[in-house]
Formats: structure tokens, C-alpha cells, sequence
């Protein structure tokens, strides 16, 4: 049923026989699994791949309905350069509940990835990045007694760096004193405590095209630059990791040149994604790729990009971390389990600003961008339940 600012309930009939639980009004009772698996059959069938922004904006419409279905209040939609986020706000923000309904999935892939629920697993594009985790959220809400004090974001550009959501998140962030991000869980459900931070660059090499058969001399090959390039790049992560500590990674991904068989190539480009542990890795390796300089004469380097999410440090979670494993004995979930992964989400800008954060409350699964992507249909009510009781503790 539609939440209702008035409603009460009591303890759920399955609460665990401990003093703590039986002593804990409001233990939010066990949503229904076949409500969930519906809910999130309508989400993962409505594809919203990042680059696609109307499938965007329509899975921004579906997310909505389902919202304002389960909350009782209608949210505001955001388009920020083509991009849809949709926000739910109940009184003065205190606790900020982060996702995303954007997908690294092509449209079209339920073509070769359908919904599907087969023996309790649970299959479909962005089943578990991070659809489960938006119906675990809006069960969870649709528990409570009163929703004041909360703010509801879910983004559309997650996947993409979230150019266009992250003054939002930031800016919401700063007036909290928490944030629970709905991210798929770590392997075996456990909750993320920490995330490397992001910087990602484009290098662009302008060299001079000429006549691959007649006058190579005369050009500057920039293929040839973005090699010398690579190499330079291998070294980053290992003079870093030597001087900061463990942990860097610089990974060339994508790049391109050239324009025709029989042309020096007159431009080459490649882009580089980094992963850090801490902040002072972020600026060495920032130092470092910014001091990169040409091998071939007459060639020219461009840089552009940068930091792009500040690293997640373990600090910002600690205590959320031990309020959670504290309500999650008291439902009678057994103890929590944390875990450091080097992924990132809008959890590292919201830490970035100072605000307590606990990531990975979402699914529990595993695939989060891959052909076995699933959720374990099982663990969603009872995720949803230690969610509920999370926001409820700290209101």
C-alpha cells in the first residue's frame, strides 16, 4: 500500500525472539517477494543505457511512477543537459538515499539478456547495477511511519561520471549527516566501506600528416607518439605505488588514429582510466601525467580531464558500518560483512564533501556489467528491512 506519514505498525510477527528486537518498536516486517520481483520486472524491462537519453528519460517516467506508487508523493524531475534525475524531498533533509537507473546496457539488450527468474536468481540488463537496489529503497520507505527528514536521488549519468548529476549530489550531501547508496553489495553481501577514487584523461597527439608513400619524412607521426605515450604511462602506477603505497592502477583503454591507409596519421587519441587509494596518490598521479612530454620532434601533447571522484577512505563509513551490523543482529540477518573494491559511484563525491557514507546496500549478486549479471531474488526483502531499520535508527 501506499505510504502514509500517518500509519503505524507494529513488529513484524518473524522478528527475531531476542530482547534487543522485541524491545525495538517498529521493526519494519518483511516486504512481499512477489511486489519486489514485479517492480523490478517493470524497471529492467524499460532499458535506459546511459548514451541513449530517451530511454533515459523514459526510465526516469517508470522509476517515478513507482516512487510516487510506493511513497504517496509525486517527485521532482531534473533534466540537466538531456539527462533525467528524479529527487523526492520529505522536510529538511538530514539523510540522503543515493541510486542511479542509468546502465552500461546497449538498448536492446534484453534481446539477448531477457528478465528472467529461474530457481531464485533473477537475470536482465542492470538487474543488479542497480535496479534491485532502487525497488530494495523504495520497499524499504514505503515501511516507514514518516519519511521527514529524507531526500530520495536517483540519477540518470552514473555510469558515465555523472557530469550532469554531481553538483546535485554534492550540493544535498553537504546539508546531511548521512548517506545510504543503494550499489549492489560486495561479493557475498557485503557492505562497500571503501572505494578507490577515479581520474580519467583523454591524450590527445598532434603530430603532421604526409604521403605514406611519397614524403613519410615530412610528416610527424602521432601513432607513432601515442606509443612512446603508452610506455610512459606504464610507469605512472609503478612510481607511484613506490612512493604512496599500494594500490594505483593506470589503465589505457580506448585510442585511435589516423585517417587513411597511405596517410601519416596527423592526430592520435587515447584515453586513460585511473584508480587510487587515498588522495595523495590521486595528486601523484595527476603530477605525473600532466608532466608527460613529447618523444618525436615537432609532435604535441594535449591533456585534458583529471580527478573525477575523490577516493572513498574507510573513515567515512566506520560508524554507519557498525550501526548497520548492530541492526542487522537485531533483525536476526547474522553479522555484516564490509569490503574495499576499486569500482567507484556517487558514494565517493558524497564522502568527498564530508558526509558519513555506507555504500552497497543494494542486490545481492554478482555481474554488475557482465553476462552473468544476477541477483539472488531471496536476500531483496530482508535488505530492504535492514535498510528500514538503518534510516529509522538515525531519525
Amino acid at each position: 500500500m501506499p505510504h502514509d506519514s500517518a500509519r503505524r505498525f507494529a513488529p513484524a510477527d518473524d522478528t527475531p525472539d531476542t530482547p534487543d528486537a522485541l524491545d525495538t518498536p517498529g521493526t519494519p516486517s518483511a516486504p512481499s517477494l512477489d511486489a519486489m520481483l514485479a517492480d523490478l520486472e517493470e524497471l529492467v524491462t524499460c532499458e535506459s543505457f546511459s548514451d541513449d537519453h530517451a530511454a533515459v528519460a523514459r526510465s526516469g517516467q517508470v522509476v517515478a511512477a513507482q516512487g510516487r506508487r510506493l511513497l504517496g508523493v509525486s517527485p521532482q524531475t531534473l533534466t540537466l543537459d538531456g539527462i533525467t534525475h528524479v529527487q523526492w524531498t520529505f522536510g529538511t533533509p538530514r539523510i540522503l538515499l543515493l541510486g542511479h537507473h542509468d546502465t552500461v546496457w546497449p538498448t536492446g539488450s534484453l534481446k539477448t539478456h531477457p528478465w528472467s527468474v529461474e530457481q531464485g536468481v533473477v537475470r536482465g540488463p542492470g538487474v543488479f547495477d542497480m535496479k534491485a537496489g532502487l525497488v530494495q529503497m523504495f520497499h524499504a520507505l514505503e515501511s516507514l511511519p514518516s519519511l521527514d527528514g529524507l531526500c530520495v536521488l536517483v540519477t540518470g549519468d552514473e555510469e558515465t561520471g555523472s557530469a550532469t548529476s554531481r553538483a546535485l549530489i554534492e550540493d544535498i550531501a553537504r546539508r546531511c549527516s548521512a548517506t545510504f547508496v543503494l550499489e549492489p553489495s560486495a561479493p557475498g553481501g557485503a557492505l562497500k566501506t571503501g572505494r578507490k577514487g577515479v581520474s580519467l584523461y583523454d591524450i590527445t597527439v598532434h603530430g603532421r600528416a604526409a604521403h605514406s608513400g611519397l614524403e613519410p619524412e615530412k610528416g610527424v607521426n602521432a601513432a607513432t607518439e601515442l606509443a612512446h605515450q603508452l610506455l610512459a604511462l606504464g610507469g605512472v602506477a609503478s612510481t607511484v605505488n613506490a612512493s604512496t603505497g599500494p594500490g594505483t592502477s593506470v589503465t589505457p583503454t580506448t585510442m585511435r588514429a589516423g585517417t587513411a591507409n597511405n596517410t601519416v596519421p596527423a592526430q592520435a587519441e587515447l584515453s586513460v582510466d585511473v584508480r587510487v587509494p587515498d588522495a595523495t596518490a590521486q595528486d601523484a598521479v595527476d603530477r605525473l601525467i600532466r608532466s608527460l612530454h613529447p618523444r618525436i620532434p615537432g609532435a604535441r601533447l594535449q591533456i585534458d580531464g583529471g580527478p573525477n571522484r575523490p577516493p572513498l577512505a574507510p573513515d567515512a563509513s566506520r560508524d554507519l558500518f557498525a550501526l548497520a551490523t548492530e541492526e542487522a543482529v537485531r533483525l536476526g540477518l547474522g553479522p555484516l560483512r564490509q569490503a574495499a573494491v576499486g569500482g567507484a559511484s556517487d558514494g565517493n563525491y558524497t564522502a568527498g564533501v564530508g558526509c558519513p557514507t555506507l555504500d552497497g546496500l543494494g542486490a545481492v549478486g554478482d555481474g554488475a556489467h557482465a553476462d552473468h549479471e544476477h541477483v539472488v531474488a531471496a536476500t531483496m526483502p530482508d535488505r530492504a528491512r535492514l535498510l528500514a531499520r538503518l534510516v529509522g535508527a538515525l531519525r
